[in-house]
């Protein structure tokens, strides 16, 4: 079993995520959460849904104008590595496979 070791610092910080995966039978799933804190490699996500370990997602996280000058959004592709234990915040632990800064898309 392959243990999943934070590297780097985490930075606590609270942004909007919108996540999407794939259930073990193919459906597509589609769910909001926050961030808790994220590092250079991953990060953590207040999230109520319950979603497997190894399961790959995509998210994107909303990346406020005041801190970045533009509307931008970090788009990631990643999978879960852990979900929280009873009495802990709900949500997942996800490592960040690969990502892509690009300009906010704007709501139609």
């Amino acid at each position: 079993m392959m243990n999943h070791h934070r590297a780097g610092m985490r930075i606590p910080v609270e942004l909007p995520v919108h996540v999407q995966w794939r259930s073990h039978r193919g459906s597509s799933l589609k769910a909001q959460g926050r961030t808790e804190n994220i590092s250079g490699n991953g990060l953590f996500i207040t999230f109520p849904t319950k979603v497997r370990r190894n399961t790959p997602i995509t998210f994107t996280v909303a990346l406020p104008a005041e801190i970045t000058q533009v509307p931008l959004e970090l788009l990631c592709q990643g999978r879960v590595v852990r979900w929280n234990r009873p009495g802990e915040l709900p949500g997942i632990g996800v490592i960040i496979d690969d990502y892509e800064l690009r300009p906010a898309q704007r709501p139609v």
